[in-house]
């Protein structure tokens, strides 16, 4: 069990805390079974389902359209120290629905939301192109008015979490009501939309589903428009200011479960004969991993909170959370592989395996160079 003391930190509430103990006890009790790495597509599904049952998507996907921030870090945190793919399932019924959640018409919510927060039906975000990733004003995929009510769109979406396996997607297209980022829109997608097609199926170091989508000639009402025209950019960008301090919440639960291991490592190996905890090197790589991992919690809950308090926008802090969290994340779990020795790298290993999942967080959702640039701005201004 991790150290829990930051439960204790004025940014929570008491809620927070039996939230963390109802998930804690959640997932010890249920995860392992319902997660199979050999079979990624049905361990989405199982553990969606599975969270929609015990109530915990109602966070992800909330009723009254009032995210708690805090409620999230913490339940990816936790779902993330006990399986990369848990926190997945988790995070992407919140981000493919944030945009509804947010901006979506009543008619939209009723209809969508309800199967999401059961998980019925997964859902996903669909931003990023083959040539438009983080400068979010160069998207090339178009939608055009067709005459009879509906939206016609036509152009390629690429590394879609969910891709492939989701009934739903938020997809951001070009309308042009003007020119770069102020001449998008956001519109709902049924998977099964004529003209919407898996292109292909990807694979990364750490199994998760995502998918190339292709859309030609694919037909959706135009009352499937989230918020505004040409207001995509803001859609956007509302939805990554919830859910980039949550990213750093999911590192910090692959960070706390290095650390774990690397303790039980520390005071189990012997070397020279004594424990390898006995050594003063090793204590040094503890109590770095210990202070990085507090740092990064400090970050991420106080964007949580800060956003939680009433802030507008928490564009800065969600970026600090972010980027402070994943790169010490990977940090610690580089040293958790090291006290392991050649244990380290045995695949499957707990450090091997958190070494697979952390690295993509360094680069979703806004890699690590753009948030300094986001910071930056955000200071400059």
């Amino acid at each position: 069990m991790p150290d829990t003391s930051f439960l204790d930190w004025p940014f929570l509430e008491p809620r927070h805390r039996r939230l963390a103990e109802e998930a804690e006890a959640w997932a010890a009790a249920h995860v392992p079974a319902l997660a199979d790495h050999h079979d990624v597509d049905g361990t989405c599904r199982r553990l969606a389902a599975g969270m929609g049952e015990a109530g915990f998507l109602a966070h992800a996907a909330p009723p009254d359209g009032r995210f708690d921030l805090r409620a999230l870090c913490l339940l990816r945190e936790i779902f993330a120290r006990h399986h990369g793919l848990a926190d997945f399932a988790f995070a992407m019924q919140g981000l493919g629905t944030g945009a509804l959640t947010l901006f979506g018409s009543p008619t939209l919510k009723e209809r969508v939301l309800p199967g999401v927060r059961a998980g019925r039906s997964l859902a996903a975000f669909a931003l990023t192109e083959p040539e438009a990733g983080s400068d979010v004003a160069q998207l090339a995929l178009t939608a055009r008015p067709d005459g009879d009510g509906t939206v016609r769109l036509d152009g390629e979406k690429t590394w879609i979490s969910n891709g492939g396996i989701a009934d739903h997607y938020v997809v951001f297209a070009r309308t042009g009501e003007a020119p770069g980022a102020r001449g998008l829109s956001a519109y709902y997608v049924p998977a099964d939309a004529p003209g919407l097609t898996v292109a292909e199926r990807l694979d990364t170091i750490a199994p998760h589903p995502l998918a190339r989508l292709r859309f030609e000639n694919c037909r959706v009402p135009g009352e499937n428009r989230i918020g505004e025209a040409g207001a995509g950019f803001k859609v956007a960008m509302a939805v990554l200011d919830v859910f980039r301090a949550s990213v750093g919440a999911a590192a910090l639960g692959f960070a706390r479960r290095a650390l774990d291991a690397s303790l039980e490592r520390a005071r189990s190996r012997h070397l020279f004969g004594a424990p390898l905890a006995a050594m003063q090197l090793t204590q040094t790589s503890l109590a770095e991993m210990a202070t990085a991992i507090d740092t990064a919690a400090l970050h991420v809950y106080r964007a949580a909170w800060t956003r939680d308090a009433g802030a507008p926008r928490i564009t800065r802090e969600a970026a600090m959370a972010k980027m402070v969290a994943t790169e010490a994340a990977q940090e610690v779990i580089d040293r958790a592989v090291q006290l392991h020795g050649g244990e380290g790298v045995r695949s499957g290993s707990i450090p091997e395996t958190l070494y697979r999942e952390i690295r993509a967080l360094r680069i979703y959702e806004g890699a690590t160079e753009v948030q300094k640039l986001v910071i930056a701005r955000q200071i400059i201004a």
